[in-house]
């Protein structure tokens, strides 16, 4: 059967980047079906909407019905702070097992770069614990690790935006200077749907990320530059990362419960340990200057 005879199921249809994904892989010609929890949500045309609850086991198992490949690009942190953890858990176990008993063939899965330990932050924690639960199936796990995704929309380009905006002069505590490789969202969406093309990559895990290795300042200071803003940072050693959440939350659009495991977690280092993808896909990487201006420009329209 050729490729663009199976049908893909997208979790997180109508998310950050299940959005952009179902767009790309309705362009190549690929049937498509839409993961959605309520009824009036906006799919795009063409592909087939179906509702479903991923914490509710028995919704799963008729959605799945035919499916070959699945992208697995939920969490549940914008359900509120509390308890994310063991949401995400149950719904990693709950669509295992329904992918298991529907013959699945294939889980994409985008989650979390970093390394492990036990001085992950909740956030990052999770995500690698659904990693493994996903790896448990009798399916083939592809796990791509992401750090920060920079486009409109996304948490981590509009916690950038609005302490940029808002906050002229900035106390900072020690994560300024934690590097991260950030990646333009664009380069993501490529990298999945070049995973659903490429059988290479399944079962395996890749890092991806963009062609720049940044601390957090530099990344504050380049978005202050691009958008022509003053900014003045000052680091203090007293300011923990939790902390900082909590400022953080005043001044920022995104909801708390997102952006608090967020900057929690910017403690961790996250870059690329590995450059595996690179040669399975090859792509021109877009440098953060160039994600920031491609988001400004598109948030603007």
């Amino acid at each position: 059967m050729d490729d663009k005879e199976k049908t893909v199921l997208i979790t997180g249809a109508t998310g950050f980047i299940g959005k952009r994904l179902t767009r790309l892989l309705l362009e190549r010609g690929c049937r498509v079906r839409c993961l959605a929890r309520g009824t009036a949500v906006a799919i795009p045309a063409g592909a087939e909407a179906v509702r479903g609850d991923m914490l509710d086991r028995a919704s799963l198992l008729p959605l799945l019905k035919g499916i070959d490949t699945a992208f697995y690009l939920v969490h549940s942190m914008a359900g509120g702070r509390t308890g994310f953890e063991r949401r995400d858990r149950e719904a990693a176990r709950n669509f295992t097992m329904a992918a298991d008993r529907a013959r699945v063939r294939r889980v994409i899965y985008l989650g979390g770069l970093g390394e492990t330990g036990s001085q992950l932050s909740e956030h990052l924690r999770s995500r690698l614990e659904v990693a493994e639960i996903l790896r448990s199936g009798a399916f083939a796990t592809t796990f791509l690790r992401a750090a920060v995704i920079i486009g409109a929309g996304g948490a981590s380009f509009e916690l950038v935006r609005g302490l940029v905006e808002r906050l002229p002069v900035m106390v900072t505590p020690r994560w300024v200077s934690t590097r991260c490789q950030p990646i333009a969202v664009d380069d993501v969406i490529a990298y999945l749907a070049g995973c659903l093309a490429d059988e290479r990559t399944a079962g395996g895990t890749y890092d991806i990320g963009g062609p720049d290795i940044l601390t957090y300042r530099d990344m504050l200071e380049r978005f202050a530059r691009l958008t022509g803003k003053p900014l003045l940072i000052i680091p203090v050693p007293v300011l923990t990362p939790k902390l900082s959440s909590y400022w953080v939350g005043l001044f920022s659009p995104v909801p708390p419960s997102v952006s608090m495991p967020l900057i929690e977690g910017l403690a961790n280092e996250v870059i690329c340990r590995e450059n595996v993808i690179r040669q399975l896909i090859p792509l021109q990487l877009i440098s953060y200057d160039e994600a920031v201006r491609r988001a400004l420009n598109e948030a603007a329209q």
